[in-house]
């Protein structure tokens, strides 16, 4: 009925130009675009006319609040989480990861959580709105409860279970009231737990996401993941916008579910591993040799990307059976030793890389540069016709020749990633509403900063559109072909490193420098190697070339 009432008044609203009028209660104008209230009020010529428009407009406004109750309905934050998984997993899963990773561990893994929480799946729930135990009137059957109850190692392998009904994993009764300071029930309360080191949080989403990788031992890293959610192919950033519109999320919510930052590697393993012992997960599959996360394959992975020769990974091998780090005993997770180790097994590969590097140039900045004018001196001899390879046949390798090629493309890479996360829309295009008392107040700052950002676009002309990279394992392409980030140095031989003395190769390196000549000791989660690296019998950081230490 506002349509009658405003039926005449063509005058545009001065705060957004549109010519869109509704009346409020009070009788006043206001625009129902950007919610702009003016002091124009219906001229009524009698008394009953101005009763019966009245009341029909008291009862058309109270329609309109039945219809926008009646879109949103209650939900719980662990609702939210669970959608958010949901979607994770459908990213991981499109990604080529096993459908078994969303059914058959993710949801295992999730219900596991939420029983050991009391927040579902439990006879006995605590009430988050109440901050007490109480017993639901619709309780759980003994059927699911014993399923969820019997977490071993067939039921991780075998039960399945749907993402769908997220509105009814929560368990709680409702009394028909939301909080007036969020779109959730209990957001509110969600801040003044006593215990809130086991409340869900976002980063806590991906640790859920890693420990459902390594169960199914795909070949996805914990770096690769946050690489993947840098680059939005998983679902992190403003993840509350994928909300469905009966979830109104408002106030209070955004605390908990917005995020404008990618969490930090330690910090998703360290979240990982509590979430581990939390849920009582059993011992994980044991890592194989034919497994991708096996330092040998893993290794070769890494090689490739920073272009270094092939040849080297014979000694990598070497160095992963010295110091029995390719072993199932290293390798594989196990929440139920009495201390408790999840590997790292991309920052494993990587420090692996490095010991073989310092056993080959030892790398202080001295001996590698001696080697590289030598090796220099040899492709040189090469190019003058002396001889075309080296006694084993290929190229020589040259550690100078390679750090002019592969530094450029860190440095190109290096300033793509800084413009990426300049660019990146941190903020969501549906404004946040922080509480109805301010909802006007951020839609009009909203609407300028939407008017700004066209007019910026209208004079500095249509922005290049970003091409959306496809999701890769390897970070840079070496080669001849177009596109390509330098020359391959991966067939280079590395024959004027050995000397063959007795009939037995050694490094003509001879010495192994560390920066600490004291024993390192075992640091869990860390890059260090180095407590691999000390002779047990000396304690010294000084190798023998033929490894005879290494026995």
């Amino acid at each position: 009925m506002d349509e009658e009432i405003t039926d005449g008044y063509s005058e545009p609203c001065g705060q957004c130009g549109s010519v869109c009028w509704g009346v409020t209660n009070g009788g006043q104008f206001f625009c129902k675009n950007c919610h702009n209230v003016i002091e124009r009020m219906k001229e009524v010529e009698d008394m009953s006319r101005f009763t019966v428009n009245s009341r029909i407009s008291s009862l058309s406004s109270s329609k309109r609040k039945r219809e926008v109750k009646g879109r949103a309905r209650e939900w719980m934050i662990c609702e939210g989480f669970q959608l958010i998984l949901k979607l994770q997993a459908e990213a991981l899963v499109d990604l080529g990861v096993c459908p078994q990773l969303k059914t058959d561990v993710l949801w295992i893994f999730w219900k596991r959580y939420m029983q050991k929480t009391r927040q579902a799946y439990t006879r006995n729930p605590v009430n988050i709105l109440r901050g007490s135990a109480f017993t639901p009137q619709d309780q759980t059957s003994d059927t699911e409860v014993e399923s969820s109850a019997a977490f071993s190692d067939a039921s991780c392998h075998s039960e399945t279970g749907s993402m769908m009904g997220a509105s009814s994993v929560s368990g709680y009764s409702s009394d028909g009231r939301s909080s007036v300071c969020s779109g959730s029930m209990d957001a509110e309360c969600y801040f003044g737990q006593k215990d809130r080191k086991n409340l869900m949080t976002m980063p806590r989403t991906l640790a859920f996401c890693y420990l459902a990788l390594l169960w199914v031992r795909e070949a996805i890293t914990l770096a690769d993941l946050l690489r993947l959610v840098s680059k939005g192919h998983i679902p992190y950033v403003n993840a509350h916008a994928l909300f469905p519109e009966d979830m109104k999320f408002f106030g209070k919510d955004a605390m908990i579910f917005r995020v404008e930052s990618i969490p930090s590697y330690s910090n998703v393993h360290r979240d990982a591993a509590s979430l581990a012992a939390l849920i009582e997960l059993p011992a994980f599959p044991p890592v194989t040799p034919d497994c991708l996360l096996h330092p040998a394959l893993l290794t070769l992975r890494y090689l490739m990307d920073a272009n270094l020769p092939d040849k080297l990974h014979a000694l990598v091998r070497e160095v992963i059976q010295k110091t029995s780090m390719g072993t199932d005993s290293f390798l594989t997770f196990d929440p139920t030793e009495r201390k408790p180790r999840l590997p790292c097994y991309d920052l494993q590969a990587a420090a692996l890389i490095v010991v073989c590097m310092k056993l080959l140039f030892r790398l202080d900045d001295n001996v590698e540069w001696k080697l590289a004018k030598k090796s220099d001196e040899k492709i040189n001899e090469m190019d003058h016709g002396k001889s075309k390879t080296t006694k084993r046949g290929g190229k020589m390798f040259s550690l100078r020749k390679w750090f002019m090629v592969v530094q450029p493309a860190l440095e190109r890479a290096r300033k793509k990633e800084q413009q990426a996360t300049a660019m990146q829309q941190w903020k969501s295009e549906t404004p946040i509403i922080p509480s109805l008392k301010h909802k006007t107040v951020v839609l009009k700052r909203r609407r300028v900063v939407e008017q700004l950002q066209s007019s910026f676009k209208a004079l500095s002309g249509s922005a290049p559109e970003q091409q959306a990279s496809t999701p890769s394992s390897f970070t840079f392409l070496w080669g001849d072909e177009d596109g390509a980030d330098g020359p391959s140095l991966h067939h280079r031989c590395l024959d004027y490193l050995m000397m063959n003395k007795k009939r037995i190769w050694h490094f003509v390196n001879r010495k192994y420098w560390h920066t600490d000549l004291r024993r390192c000791h075992k640091r869990v989660g860390t890059i260090s190697v180095s407590w691999s690296l000390l002779c047990p019998g000396c304690t010294c950081g000084c190798w023998d070339s033929s490894l005879s230490c290494w026995v």
